[in-house]
């Protein structure tokens, strides 16, 4: 088990730039996170303060990777509210050059140009002339320590490698003979990113000599929870309960926790959108029987209440239910009675039986008529938090057999429990990156023949 360390990273969005991510250091190893840190091309800012600014724009997902990497080091990890929603955003670049990549396709390019502009900055590669066609950016230039050249296209983060040559003799000559009169000596001026990039990573107002502020928390219903990190989760849950085996699809997506008895599995798919399908669970009689009940919970599900629901999992129990078990008033009932005791308002809408928080910010929903066609294993349960269930922050669905026992947690969970939240300030307005990023170059490589992963 690796020995937890004294150092407490807490990421955070940059107060003044659409994408960077700060990074706030205490305790008394703060100082091994920090060089963890520079090691993933964080930037130190001000004492215990290391900023990470990109051109690719991409700083959310990578401080996420960061996140998860000091967790495995045992340094403890913060990742405040609203940058965690920017994690969990899906957004695309505007006019992007490749269209045909799909999202993580167009990560490893834009990583690719991040690392050609690392190595210009960090004098690895040197540019030996540029030129500019009208539409975008030509380079040559030789990496100090192969001698290799390359001829790069491009700029900011569709820059990329069009060519090598064996010496910087052979490069000039063919970048010459390309461009002629538009040949210029030296790198290209530095783009507004670039330069917005470089101005980040070389002040240090950040908190050197004000720190930042503690955030204002307050008690709020577990369904009101922040979303967490549910990856984090589900290796919490696995590292804890040895009867459930891990196994990653090839395409690194997606995460399968099957029970040793092959009768009760936990499918958690990376990266998905707030609204859509994140995890499902599905239970069986036997390993090569159809499935009794199954669960499903959206990206944005907080916490707090899959943290609950993967409890009462690890229970045996929890699961086996008989297929023939016939779903009554008096089941419902037995399901529901925490939020009535809790004094949610019970509520019958012609085929919907609803219970809502005396709030109105969430509910609970059991369908009749599904209920009426058990063989089908249809959605029969809703359980969300929102304005309702057609426009729900987060829901949980399940199928009719789906236990007893686990929906009662549920709606203790529900109906009982808080937790701290970050006091959300007057929303504000942000621009996401699609929008405000500078328009990127016109397409010139050609479409590869296959995707590569």
């Amino acid at each position: 088990m690796t020995p937890a360390i004294d150092a407490h990273v807490r990421l955070d969005t940059h107060p003044t730039h659409p994408s960077a991510v700060t990074a706030v250091l205490t305790g008394t190893q703060a100082r091994v996170a920090a060089m963890a840190l520079e090691a993933a091309d964080w930037s130190v800012a001000a004492t215990n303060v290391l900023v990470l600014a990109r051109i690719d724009h991409e700083e959310p997902y990578w401080a996420n990777d960061a996140a998860t990497q000091l967790r495995a080091d045992g340094i403890t990890v913060e990742i405040t509210p609203r940058l965690q929603k920017t994690i969990d955003e899906d957004w695309a670049w505007a006019e992007h050059p490749m269209p045909w990549l799909t999202r993580s396709e167009i990560r490893e390019v834009s990583n690719q140009a991040q690392k050609i502009h690392d190595d210009i900055r960090r004098g690895h590669l040197l540019i030996h002339a540029h030129a500019d066609d009208g539409e975008t950016t030509f380079a040559v230039g030789t990496y100090l320590h192969t001698g290799k050249s390359v001829y790069l296209r491009g700029e900011d983060h569709t820059r990329q490698v069009a060519d090598t040559f064996d010496s910087p003799a052979q490069a000039l000559l063919a970048f010459e003979k390309a461009h002629g009169t538009d040949m210029h000596p030296g790198p290209a001026p530095l783009t507004p990113t670039e330069l917005a990039a470089c101005k980040l990573r070389t002040t240090s107002d950040l908190g050197a000599t004000k720190p930042l502020p503690r955030p204002e928390m307050e008690t709020v219903p577990v369904y009101l929870a922040d979303t967490g990190d549910h990856d984090a989760l589900l290796d919490t849950f696995l590292t804890t309960h040895g009867e459930f085996e891990r196994w990653r699809t090839w395409s690194d997506d997606t995460t399968h926790a099957i029970h040793e008895s092959q009768t009760l599995r936990i499918e958690r798919i990376h990266e998905t959108p707030a609204h859509e399908t994140a995890w499902t669970v599905a239970a069986y009689e036997t390993p090569v029987s159809d499935r009794m009940w199954h669960l499903t919970a959206t990206g944005a599900t907080p916490a707090p209440v899959l943290q609950d629901l993967l409890i009462h999992l690890a229970d045996a129990d929890g699961w086996d239910t008989a297929i023939d078990t016939p779903v009554d008033d008096r089941t419902v009932a037995a399901a529901t009675q925490p939020l009535s005791d809790a004094g949610w308002k019970h509520t019958v809408d012609g085929r919907w039986i609803r219970w809502t928080s005396p709030d109105g910010a969430a509910g609970v929903q059991f369908e009749a008529f599904t209920a009426q066609h058990p063989s089908q294993n249809l959605v029969t349960w809703t359980i969300w938090a929102g304005p309702g269930p057609d426009r729900a922050t987060w829901t949980i669905t399940a199928s009719l057999h789906t236990p007893s026992s686990l929906l009662t947690g549920l709606s203790e969970t529900l109906a009982h429990q808080t937790c701290m939240h970050e006091v959300q300030p007057g929303r504000e307005h942000r621009t996401r990156l699609a929008n405000s990023a500078p328009a990127a170059p016109a397409a010139t490589a050609s479409r590869p023949s296959s995707r590569s992963r």
